[in-house]
């Protein structure tokens, strides 16, 4: 069997009532993989052991989600200050070594400069960096964990606007592998068992990321569909998994859909060119009046088809939005277009999902 085929789902106005969950992006059938599958902190208990929505996040505590995830962005903070200063490192692990107050003093400023990549989460400059030269350093992240930041926390000298600890815009895009924590999380048999509820016969991951959304400069995701940047052949094989850390909120940048969005194929690809990645097709005007908001506790997971048009605001918030998200490909009947920013390689195939 392929994957799943999605279901068409009709658009409607949305009702004041769907603003936690949206119909036509929200099911509860086994096998329905449609244009997204939001399950909160109650409907889920039964993926992290959870007992209602008060409990979540302790339940996914429980099965490895690092809800509070202190001790693990301490480590990566350090192992990102060793970049920045153009220390050797260590495959990509993060550093664990020295107290996050000595790291952070280390992680000044002055070590910044232009060697420092920035993530703009404009899908149009996905790959972006601070400068070409420095693509590569998205490019070749497919296999290590590596470190974005926002838009806005640099001046136009390079040095931090904010407090260095709030200035990561993602982590990516292998902590499903390399990281013990993540990977528990992502092959977790309860995780296992959601994709076998949805019939996938031979899940892949093909990334994973920590996304941040940092308080009053999280930025923008404007209207994308994944499989824009991760395309295969047939279309309909590619799933997003997310799973929120903390409240996602209208405030805080929460996701929105396209309700039936899934249905209408792909318009656009990023693919490997050259000099890095540029794009075959554009991505249309949408009507944003058809965007249906997703809030959901901390706790919940939402499931999002690869052809699905979403989207989130730019947190302008106090609070952070932590999420932790990774793609599942179903490898059987499919090919992985060579023509990906991402790629499989010798050091990490993709690595199925079932153990």
């Amino acid at each position: 069997m392929g994957a799943v085929k999605p279901r068409a789902v009709p658009h409607r106005a949305p009702h004041r009532s769907d603003r936690r969950h949206p119909r036509g992006a929200l099911s509860s059938g086994p096998s329905c993989w449609r244009g997204s599958l939001t399950l909160t902190a109650r409907s889920c208990c039964h993926l992290v052991g959870a007992r209602g929505p008060t409990h979540g996040a302790a339940g996914i505590e429980r099965e490895g989600f690092p809800c509070t995830p202190a001790f693990r962005v301490r480590e990566w903070r350090q192992e990102s200050q060793r970049q920045a200063a153009g220390r050797p490192t260590e495959g990509g692990a993060a550093c664990r070594e020295g107290s996050r107050k000595q790291g952070m003093q280390r992680w000044g400023p002055d070590e910044q400069k232009a060697r420092t990549p920035r993530f703009i989460t404009r899908a149009k400059a996905w790959h972006s960096a601070q400068d070409s030269g420095n693509s590569d350093y998205f490019l070749s992240s497919g296999d290590k964990i590596r470190f974005f930041f926002e838009k806005c926390v640099f001046d136009e000298k390079g040095k931090f606007l904010v407090p260095p600890e709030k200035s990561v815009n993602k982590i990516g895009h292998a902590l499903h592998a390399l990281d013990p924590v993540f990977k528990s999380v992502t092959h977790s048999p309860k995780v296992q068992a959601l994709a076998r509820s949805l019939g996938l016969q031979m899940p892949v991951v093909v990334q994973s990321m920590y996304i941040f959304k940092q308080p009053h400069c999280g930025g923008e995701v404007t209207p994308h569909q994944d499989a824009s940047f991760l395309h295969t052949e047939p279309l309909g094989r590619l799933l997003g998994v997310w799973i929120a850390l903390e409240d996602a909120t209208l405030e805080n940048g929460c996701l929105w859909f396209i309700p039936g969005s899934h249905t209408s194929g792909v318009s656009r690809r990023m693919v490997r060119a050259p000099a890095g990645t540029r794009f075959l097709g554009a991505e249309p005007e949408r009507d944003h009046s058809l965007f249906v908001p997703t809030p959901v506790r901390r706790g919940a997971l939402v499931l999002i088809h690869g052809e699905v048009v979403h989207k989130s605001e730019q947190n302008r918030s106090a609070r952070s939005r932590h999420a932790y998200t990774f793609h599942l490909m179903e490898a059987s009947g499919t090919t992985w277009s060579h023509e990906n920013w991402l790629q499989p390689t010798a050091e990490l195939p993709f690595p199925p999902l079932y153990t």
